[in-house]
């Protein structure tokens, strides 16, 4: 079966995984990822990406990420390769690719699932000055990072909105939920309710959810093999 094309819309935010090649380390200490937010920050902006979360695991990369075009999260992860890898590797006496071939991404329906989304992303481990949790509660605005509705829905001044947000990591996300997340976007499927999946695909013209596991039920209507009563 011929692969899919990427699921990305315009202006939905989207869960973005890249990983290390061979599961391999792509930081090794808080210097590469220095460099990596550095890159993401010459980048995003020249590629039409907003950032609404990410997280510098040791071998992997999440992103949320808002294009503005179709092509702007392909832009954006080509732009910081280039300027990250060659980084890495004159600093680490390395040579060759640092990815795991192409990256996943799933676009994820605004409102509660993005915010359900976004506590995902920030508190995915304890060391939070590894996520853009340590950003988004310092209490300064950063142009790298935006913050969606959801958040800013969460209080009327900065420090109720920081603590209630403090309390959704403290609560963080079940194991079973964030593993569907993240099967969602290494398949490239959707995030989202129902009605929100069924518009989408309406508008891509493809499948954006899996389809349910078994063979598929035989049509038994008039016309398709089966005799009339």
């Amino acid at each position: 079966m011929a692969r899919l094309p990427r699921l990305v819309i315009p202006g939905l935010a989207h869960v973005v995984v890249q990983r290390g090649h061979g599961d391999r380390p792509v930081f090794t200490d808080d210097t590469d990822r220095a460099n990596y937010l550095g890159a993401l920050r010459e980048s995003a902006p020249a590629s039409g990406v907003q950032l609404l979360a990410w997280a510098l695991l040791d071998d992997q990369v999440l992103l949320l990420a808002q294009p503005d075009a179709a092509t702007g999260i392909s832009r954006l992860l080509q732009a910081v390769g280039r300027r990250y890898v060659s980084a890495y590797n004159r600093r680490h006496g390395r040579a060759g690719t640092l990815w795991d071939g192409r990256f996943r991404c799933a676009p994820v329906e605004p409102g509660a699932t993005l915010l359900d989304l976004l506590v995902w992303i920030d508190g995915i481990t304890p060391e939070t000055r590894h996520t853009s949790a340590s950003v988004r509660l310092a209490g300064r605005p950063d142009a790298l990072l935006a913050h969606p509705a959801g958040f800013w829905g969460l209080g009327n001044t900065p420090f109720e909105r920081e603590a209630a947000y403090r309390r959704r990591l403290a609560d963080g996300v079940s194991a079973a939920q964030a593993h569907r997340w993240q099967q969602a976007a290494l398949g490239g499927w959707a995030i989202g309710s129902t009605a929100f999946t069924g518009e989408l695909a309406l508008r891509a013209q493809r499948p954006v959810r899996p389809r349910p596991p078994g063979r598929p039920k035989k049509d038994k209507s008039p016309g398709n093999g089966t005799p009339c009563a």
